[in-house]
């Protein structure tokens, strides 16, 4: 008969144990706060990218900007959550157009804005092209057969005009 141990009995035996020493030295008490923290250390869900918004960082700015003493922009880092990095990107974005360089942009690749005259051109264009090449490729066909009726000795009809 196998004796399973339910979890109130397992705690009263961790408690009996309590300062018992293992073979190895390790106290039962410290095994068990350290499989205690390897089953809270769970996976987190992934993060999410933090956006702030204009407001926000004109706000930031303005106190940072007002920090005299040594430390203090360091202990609005800290309150705030930021990096340093933050502050010299937003001034950056303040010098180069106040409040509009600080408006949060869209990640990724800028839409092309072709209006319908302009991409119905550039279909036209690659059709012209197209139909340049099957051309070139049509008279240096012809030009190869005039060459092989000429040495086989074959006349071409007169309807042909050179």
């Amino acid at each position: 008969m196998v004796n399973r141990l339910n979890k109130t009995d397992s705690v009263a035996l961790v408690e009996e144990m309590e300062g018992a020493r293992r073979a190895t030295g390790i106290s039962s008490t410290s095994v068990a706060a350290e499989s205690a923290a390897r089953a809270d250390s769970e996976v987190l869900e992934k993060g999410h990218r933090r956006r702030f918004t204009a407001k926000y960082k004109l706000r930031v700015l303005e106190q940072a900007d007002g920090c005299t003493a040594p430390g203090q922009i360091g202990a609005l880092l800290r309150r705030e959550g930021l990096y340093s990095s933050h502050l010299t990107t937003w001034r950056r974005q303040r010098e180069a157009g106040a409040l509009a360089g600080l408006a949060p942009r869209k990640r990724g690749h800028k839409a092309n804005p072709m209006n319908r005259q302009t991409q119905c051109m550039a279909e036209l264009e690659r059709e012209n092209e197209r139909l340049r090449h099957r051309l070139a490729q049509a008279e240096t066909i012809i030009d190869v057969q005039k060459k092989v009726s000429s040495l086989l000795g074959i006349p071409l009809s007169r309807t042909e005009t050179d």
